[in-house]
């Protein structure tokens, strides 16, 4: 009785085909995951945009009604209901807005006549002008600076 030796090939992936995927892997990564940061930054642009474009729709409301803009002051009272934010009083008690808007660049629901790192957004009762701090209306884009 002979003894048939029968080769037995271990099967696997070298370290050199291993080193290639974590390669690609790495390489595809690098191109990825820009593309997430910067669409995070556009839906935060289009958040702005849009909450400037609700809260100057409801500020112009508001005038038709009443026949002047809400002054500054007006703008930075607390609702009466604390739960529905911390500033727009005016605007939240009469029911233009629901709550106080937030700015998603700093989280910010206070107002100012001029934009400022704590402030979120900015309006001039005088010339009807409403903004927000960290956003350039003229090209849509968020900035590093309010």
């Amino acid at each position: 009785m002979s003894m048939n030796r029968t080769s037995r090939r271990k099967s696997g992936f070298t370290l050199v085909e291993i080193l290639i995927v974590v390669v690609i892997l790495g390489i595809l990564a690098a191109i990825v995951v820009p593309q997430f940061t910067n669409a995070a930054n556009d839906a935060r642009a289009g958040n702005l945009q849009s909450q400037i474009k609700t809260i100057e729709n409801q500020i112009e409301l508001f005038r038709a009604r009443t026949g002047a803009y809400p002054t500054l002051a007006e703008l930075q009272a607390a609702p009466t209901d604390a739960t529905r934010g911390t500033s727009f009083g005016v605007m939240v008690d009469n029911d233009y807005l629901k709550s106080s808007p937030t700015n998603p660049v700093n989280s910010s629901q206070s107002v100012a006549a001029a934009a400022a790192a704590d402030v979120g957004w900015v309006w001039d009762a005088a010339t009807g002008a409403f903004g927000a701090s960290y956003f350039d209306e003229g090209t849509g884009t968020i900035t590093t600076t309010p």
